[in-house]
């Protein structure tokens, strides 16, 4: 089942334009997540809506949004209202204007779409759109209403589509200067210097996003995986603290030393990773959140084994071949 697309309309440069459809290109239900379930009970959480004065239950139909004027004034405002301001830009993606990418503050990027065309035809269009943007070396600014809210997007080339981002309005944006005013103004040696660009060096390489791993994901499910099979789980030990530095250069000498001593072993083993990542066939994207090794008891015939099984911690996510898929 292939995602659903969050929005659907045109793109437009100026009398040029395509059907297209944007969907999101990051995803955050391969993760671990938990609900709220009654302690004495093991049943789930369920939540009401209800007025806050009366404490009756709302249906839905009669939930609406409001400005909150003072405590007890609001201005009901409906969804036709809503849609009316944003009417113009509601199905159409509007190039506004290209602007070099560099002049993108990364603190204006909230998150990325893919958009691609909707449909067999307009992709003559949609190419001549994108290969224009491509050629100019520029990203093109439009506007988008999701969730009846108009956010400004930036389109760039990405392989043989348009990668899109949702971009902050200035008033999202802090400033800077009052957080950074209180910054002492330090002097530091050329030694020190020196010290901090050979760590640096030590420590630098490729971006490989394939070698990343979420340890906290992975722990996650070893303790899950622990749980279901009864085994006992022992109490972390403290981390013991390094204590206070005391001498920055000192500091930075046992940090260079420590990364000499340290990186064959490591270079050693990120190229393990790297054959093993090689290795792997490439598996199809799917929507949904992964499912665990271990079997669920009550599932056909797999009882006994999860009562035999003894789960191990894996280097990685120990996951099922097969995988839930959900749409969105």
């Amino acid at each position: 089942m292939a995602p659903r697309a969050n929005w659907k309309g045109f793109l437009r440069l100026s009398l040029v334009t395509c059907p297209v459809a944007l969907y999101p290109a990051t995803s955050d239900t391969e993760k671990v997540s938990f609900n709220q379930i009654n302690r004495k009970t093991g049943h789930r959480i369920k939540y009401l809506k209800v007025d806050a004065e009366t404490g009756d239950e709302v249906t839905s139909e009669d939930i609406v949004k409001g400005y909150k004027v003072d405590t007890d004034t609001y201005i009901e405002v409906t969804k036709d209202e809503l849609d009316d301001i944003a009417l113009d830009s509601t199905h159409t993606i509007e190039i506004d204007e290209f602007v070099p990418k560099a002049d993108i503050d990364n603190r204006y990027l909230i998150r990325p779409y893919y958009l691609v065309p909707d449909g067999k035809v307009g992709h003559d269009a949609y190419a001549v759109i994108r290969e224009t943007i491509r050629s100019m070396d520029k990203v093109a600014i439009g506007r988008v209403v999701l969730t009846n809210r108009e956010h400004i997007i930036a389109l760039e080339p990405l392989e043989s589509g348009l990668m899109g981002t949702l971009l902050r309005y200035p008033y999202e944006v802090r400033s800077e200067k009052e957080y950074f005013d209180d910054i002492q103004d330090v002097k530091l040696t050329k030694d020190m210097l020196d010290l901090a660009k050979h760590i640096v060096e030590k420590k630098s390489g490729a971006f490989e996003p394939e070698l990343f791993e979420d340890h906290y994901e992975t722990a996650l499910i070893d303790l899950i995986n622990k749980k279901r099979a009864g085994t006992p789980i022992a109490a972390k030990a403290t981390p013991k603290s390094g204590g206070n530095v005391i001498n920055l250069m000192d500091a930075l000498k046992k940090s260079l030393a420590s990364e000499k001593d340290t990186a064959p072993a490591a270079k050693v083993a990120k190229e393990t990773v790297k054959e093993t990542v090689k290795a792997k066939k490439p598996k199809k994207r799917v929507e949904g959140q992964r499912e665990m090794l271990l079997p669920i008891s009550g599932k056909g015939g797999k009882d006994a084994a999860a009562k035999e099984a003894t789960p191990k911690k894996a280097d990685k996510p120990v996951r099922a071949t097969t995988r839930t898929k959900k749409a969105g």
